[in-house]
C-alpha cells in the first residue's frame, strides 16, 4: 500500500492518472447524453431555444400548457 502511495505522489504519475480518470468521466457523460430516446426527444425540442425570442418562447410555452390542460379536461 505504501508503494502505491509513493507512486501516486510522484507528479508525473498523478497527472497521468488524473487525465485517465477525467477522460473516462468525459466519455461516460457523452455516452449518457447521446443514448436514451427520452433524452434525445427532449434535446431535439430544446435545440432551437437560443434562436427564439423571449416573448415568442413564453407564448409558445403558455400555448402548449393550455393545449395539455384542454386535452386532460377532454379525457375526463
Amino acid at each position: 500500500m505504501m508503494d502505491f502511495f509513493m507512486w501516486f505522489t510522484d507528479l508525473g504519475n498523478s497527472k497521468t492518472l488524473a487525465a485517465v480518470i477525467f477522460f473516462a468521466v468525459f466519455i461516460g457523460i457523452i455516452i449518457y447524453t447521446f443514448t436514451g430516446k427520452a433524452r434525445k426527444k427532449r434535446f431535439d425540442e430544446y435545440r432551437y431555444i437560443p434562436f427564439m425570442d423571449d416573448e415568442e418562447f413564453l407564448f409558445d410555452q403558455k400555448e402548449q400548457k393550455d393545449k395539455t390542460q384542454d386535452q386532460s379536461n377532454g379525457h375526463k
